[in-house]
């Protein structure tokens, strides 16, 4: 598959299946990477880095599998710079391959205890036999965030003119700062017209944060995973780079976001990895309201404490009593119920709600709502 170069046209390139299961302890069924493949299909992912071929056995099977789907997404592998990795990618049918290798001088001399031009020589022959089969091809800059910016720009150019397709500028261990990450893919970006991927790490809580910064700067492919699954801390999350897109940057991919809560949940079971209530975009705290304030706000007009509509995700907006709640609160929940609550029963109901939830050290039940209202205000409306 190629990819159209556009003014503005940004590719979603989702890792979950690879990076995301190479969250330590993270291990999919192969009939979970199956569902999630189709699923970040139906939603409109453009491509999908679906594993590791030359893992062999159950994996290089279920990538065949993906791959015989006959999805609309490109079905991407993930290879070392090794040309028995780019056969086995491609004997599973696969239409792209990620060549990966380390750039920067740390991983070169302590890991691959080599040089610089080793990595050139050896990147530079993996892309040149996989152009020949007539796949597309992604290479990966390994580190690429502490690679001295000079051998970057050299490694890239090398790539493109062997006949890559892209570059994917990782950020290994998310050690970026956005303003960094802009600095750096617009002198790549300016020196070698290639397109660029943004993979960014989440060990300082920045990936989403500087994977918009290199779209910012020029790159037009950027690779997110389902919840931000990934190693260590994490990647740049498919929902919260897409909801940024298209609300901080008024840029909508087209991607079917009302699946996301839904794809969230299954990816977070098959995982075993909670999905906490207070996770953007698509935790349940997002359309949840206690504050008095915030929530006679949103009763008047969802837009002074929401950005967008809670079914644009999935969700649905949530009045919750407790602690911080007001009158408006208990007036609007008791109309869910079927019952009208007086102002004047709302503030004589409001400290005893207060005082349950400091004691539970929660929001209250619907049922202990309606005991107290039971026990406070309508006996003594009785007697």
């Amino acid at each position: 598959m190629k990819f159209i170069r556009e003014n503005d046209k940004l590719y979603i390139v989702d890792t979950t299946l690879r990076d995301g299961e190479q969250t330590a302890g993270v291990v999919f069924a192969n009939s979970e990477k199956i569902r999630i493949a189709k699923m970040l299909d139906e939603i409109g992912v453009n491509q999908l880095e679906v594993g590791i071929p030359a893992m062999g056995g159950d994996e290089k099977e279920t990538i065949a599998k993906i791959a015989k789907l006959g999805l609309n997404a490109s079905i991407m592998a993930w290879n070392r710079a090794v040309i028995k990795d780019i056969k086995e990618s491609l004997e599973c049918g696969v239409d792209a391959v990620a060549i990966s290798i380390s750039t920067s001088d740390i991983h070169i001399e302590h890991k691959l205890k080599t040089s610089r031009q080793w990595v050139l020589d050896h990147m530079t022959e993996a892309v040149a036999f996989a152009k020949k089969e007539g796949v597309y091809i992604s290479v990966n800059a390994e580190d690429a965030s502490r690679t001295d910016i000079n051998f970057l720009i050299e490694f890239a150019k090398s790539a493109k003119q062997a006949g890559a397709d892209r570059l994917r500028f990782c950020d290994t261990v998310g050690i970026l700062d956005p303003f960094e990450t802009y600095e750096k893919i617009k002198a790549v970006k300016e020196a070698t017209d290639i397109d660029i991927e943004m993979h960014t790490h989440n060990d300082f809580g920045m990936a989403t944060a500087n994977a918009l910064a290199g779209i910012k700067a020029g790159a037009n492919f950027v690779g997110v995973t389902v919840n931000g699954l990934g190693e260590r801390a994490g990647n740049a999350a498919l929902e919260e780079v897409v909801m940024a897109l298209k609300y901080v940057y008024k840029r909508d991919l087209g991607i079917d976001t009302k699946k996301f809560r839904e794809l969230s949940e299954y990816v977070s079971t098959a995982s075993g990895r909670q999905l906490p209530s207070w996770k953007a975009i698509v935790g349940t705290n997002v359309f949840a309201h206690e504050s008095g304030i915030h929530v006679d706000g949103a009763l008047k007009n969802p837009q002074t404490y929401e950005i967008y509509n809670p079914d644009e995700v999935g969700l649905e907006r949530q009045i919750v009593i407790g602690k911080h709640s007001g009158t408006a609160a208990l007036v609007n929940k008791f109309k869910e119920y079927g019952r009208a609550l007086p102002e004047s029963e709302a503030q004589e109901l409001l400290p005893y709600v207060r005082s349950l939830s400091i004691q539970l050290k929660r929001c209250l039940f619907d049922k202990e709502l309606i005991y107290l209202y039971e026990e406070h205000i309508l006996n003594k409306k009785v007697i």
